[in-house]
């Protein structure tokens, strides 16, 4: 996104200026009238409002006279969150203590001490320390107990996890020192780690399914996501891959130059991928260049209700474009475009200031005008509406309908409608699966079952010893029902086997995640996934080009 410095024009902020001097007026109209009271003499309009900067003197004017001490800063900060927040959904204000926080993860990376750690009964733990990282290099291992940064115990102590990373993370080369508490180890060991800057990575994975069909997961569009991709697309196609899975699902997006060149790998020189236009900025279009990775293979996209712009602007150039098949529920529908803007206090704005079409002409965006929160949760009324169950729930009607080349009927209004609806599994009672998910039992259990069995489980030396070797057999099963009765969870006489092999197979991937990583977990989610085995389905019997028929 471009970081230029502009000055906020009148007419953006005149809306709350204008409930401003409203409201105030108002007030003042009334002159606090009252049995016993004394009549104010001075009104609202004696105050001398300059009608280019009503904002100032509003804040002056209430930092001068308001009944109770009230700082000038509070005033600003708050009149430009109500300004940005009524704008649209997406435009928003961004004060200068979060900005690195908030954009650091999109550029590609932050400062701190490199581990992938989670809070398990008020105790930080690692859960991988990050290659190359500070942590690793010192020695820190999965498992390891975190008790005290500098001279202040974080376990036991209901910590916020927000509070932790706060304390961990720092400007690249300050020291932090903490102790550790290790199974095995008596007493605490003492570690002094140098923060440095840490890989933020946005690719999950990239691995190969079988020996034609390769499947890349992203997580998020950030500085480094082409690149990343990249990687992983030559390391597939090294390996022999022929045709490919790319799953956006849950992906809420990022930068749009990101989606860009990721597009451009999958599509042919000169077809176009998204164009942008907005009042004040002019329509631009992006084609894509030659010598894409991969513009010929059979492909399938995978996304849901979560994935949203940049996602969105992929699924649509695919589709479009006749390129391959979307495959999953219908995404989120963001198609706005924002700029950020720094300030002069190192705060910054993301305004909106155009909107994004795919190909063939489609605005995606969704409607907003019931209010924010109204927009965020619409996939709740998706949900009752029967739309996560079958697309026949799905009214296009009066959206705008369009053609791509091939043919087929794309709509715009509220989201890419997928080429291959996948609802959710509404066939079996999968309650009890929800319900220990849910509460989080699965992932728990199986952290502490990686804990205490690390020593023998580390005789799967790679991800394939582990899915081939490693089951959840009836004493794990048993163990885990156990745990979840002891949580205070029923257990139901009889369990759907559906949601029974649910379970076990989420049992088995956040264990293989704990000892191995994630080349251990996503093929095993991938055997239970109906999207994946749906898309994997299309691709093995060349089913593709029958949808453009």
């Amino acid at each position: 996104m471009p970081h230029k410095k502009t000055h906020i024009p009148a007419r953006v902020y005149m809306p709350v200026v204008l409930a401003l001097v409203l409201i105030t007026g108002f007030y003042l109209g009334l002159q606090l009238r009252g049995p016993g009271s004394k009549t104010s003499d001075r009104s609202f309009f004696s105050i001398g409002l300059d009608r280019h900067n009503k904002i100032n003197d509003v804040i002056n004017y209430i930092h001068d006279a308001y009944v109770d001490s009230v700082s000038r800063e509070y005033l600003t900060e708050e009149s430009i969150r109500a300004l940005m927040k009524n704008l649209d959904p997406h435009s928003s204000y961004i004060p200068a203590p979060d900005f690195k926080r908030l954009t650091d993860p999109l550029m590609g990376s932050f400062e701190g001490i490199g581990i992938e750690f989670n809070m398990i009964k008020d105790t930080v733990v690692v859960v991988h320390p990050i290659p190359g990282g500070p942590s690793e290099k010192a020695g820190i291992m999965p498992g390891d107990r975190i008790v005290m940064v500098e001279d202040t115990v974080i376990a036991g102590v209901n910590m916020s996890t927000a509070d932790v990373v706060d304390m961990l993370m720092g400007k690249k080369g300050t020291v932090v020192n903490i102790s550790v508490m290790r199974a095995g180890v008596p007493g605490m060991m003492p570690f002094s780690l140098t923060r440095d800057k840490i890989p933020s990575y946005s690719l999950d994975i990239a691995y190969m399914v079988d020996e034609h069909t390769g499947y890349i997961s992203l997580n998020k569009f950030s500085a480094t996501t082409h690149q990343e991709f990249v990687s992983g697309l030559d390391q597939l196609l090294e390996q022999g891959m022929e045709k490919m899975i790319l799953d956006l699902r849950g992906n809420g997006g990022g930068f749009l130059d990101a989606a860009i060149l990721v597009a451009d790998e999958l599509l042919e020189a000169g077809q176009l991928i998204v164009y942008t236009d907005g009042r004040k900025r002019p329509r631009t279009y992006a084609r894509a260049r030659q010598n894409g990775r991969l513009e010929t293979q059979p492909l399938v996209v995978l996304i849901d209700e979560w994935s949203a712009s940049a996602s969105e602007i992929i699924a649509g150039a695919v589709q479009d474009n006749d390129r391959g098949l979307v495959a999953g529920r219908r995404s989120f529908g963001k198609g706005l475009v924002q700029e950020q803007v720094r300030l002069g206090d190192g705060s910054a704005l993301r305004l909106t200031v155009a909107r994004y079409y795919t190909p063939t002409g489609r605005s995606i965006q969704k409607p907003y005008e019931e209010g924010e929160e109204a927009y965020f949760n619409e996939f709740i009324r998706r949900y009752h509406n029967g739309e996560m169950l079958s697309p026949d729930s799905i009214r296009f009607d009066e959206s705008p309908r369009f053609k791509t080349p091939g043919g087929r009927t794309v709509y715009g209004g509220g989201g890419i409608m997928p080429d291959i609806f996948v609802p959710l599994d509404s066939e079996n009672d999968l309650s009890f699966f929800n319900q220990v998910f849910n509460r989080g039992h699965i992932y728990t259990f199986a952290f502490d079952y990686a804990d205490r069995h690390r020593a023998s489980l580390e005789q799967y030396h790679n991800a394939g010893d582990f899915i081939k070797g490693f089951v959840i057999n009836n004493n794990i099963y048993g163990a885990f029902l156990q745990y979840a009765r002891d949580r205070g969870t029923n257990i139901p006489g009889h369990i759907n086997p559906e949601a029974e092999n649910l379970i076990r197979t989420n049992l088995k991937a956040y264990i293989g995640r704990n000892i191995i990583g994630v080349e251990a977990f996503f093929p095993v989610l991938h055997t239970t996934d109906r999207a994946f085995i749906k898309a994997m389905d299309m691709l093995r019997n060349n089913d593709l080009m029958a949808v453009f028929d």
